[in-house]
């Protein structure tokens, strides 16, 4: 059987590497800063330039601002000023973004699942047995603006001590 691909969604891959959507998601976010933003911006609640700096990582400041820039200009969030002091921006992912939500989640109960990781068990179990219930509850927050955080940060604490 030959199977032909042909690029019927109007959508131009003139500047990508090939016309292969896990190439194209790759290109787009497929570094794991852009991804951890990405993560934050979910299930952590976080919105700021300074709530991404302190979440942990180790990111430096001129690679966040680079990665929040492409994943502006890539339609993943949106920058939008406090409507209380117009000088801090706050991120929101976009319509485009939220739809990374299954995703992010498949990524994290594939890492809990095969690597050691400090998420606890039993929320990943939880999580692994609710995927439906979850991604519900992410999308919900995300309609109403809710940044309550829905998971806490998984922080390892060696790690911590040894940076302290």
């Amino acid at each position: 059987m030959i199977l032909l691909f042909f690029n019927v969604s109007g959508k131009g891959n003139s500047q990508r590497r090939s016309g292969c959507p896990v190439s194209i998601s790759l290109e787009i976010f497929g570094d794991r800063w852009s991804l951890l933003i990405v993560r934050d911006l979910l299930v952590r609640g976080y919105r700021t330039f300074k709530e991404f700096l302190e979440s942990g990582e180790g990111i430096a400041t001129n690679i966040l601002a680079d990665r929040l820039r492409k994943l502006e200009a890539a339609g993943i969030i949106t920058a939008e000023r406090e409507e209380g002091d117009g000088r801090k921006g706050n991120y929101r992912l976009t319509g485009k973004g939220i739809d990374l939500a299954p995703a992010l989640l498949e990524l994290m109960l594939w890492g809990s699942r095969y690597e050691k990781s400090t998420a606890p068990g039993a929320l990943m179990a939880q999580l692994e047995n609710n995927r439906a219930a979850f991604l519900r509850e992410v999308r919900r927050r995300w309609e109403e603006r809710d940044p309550t955080p829905l998971m806490p940060p998984f922080t390892d604490k060696k790690r911590k001590r040894s940076n302290e």
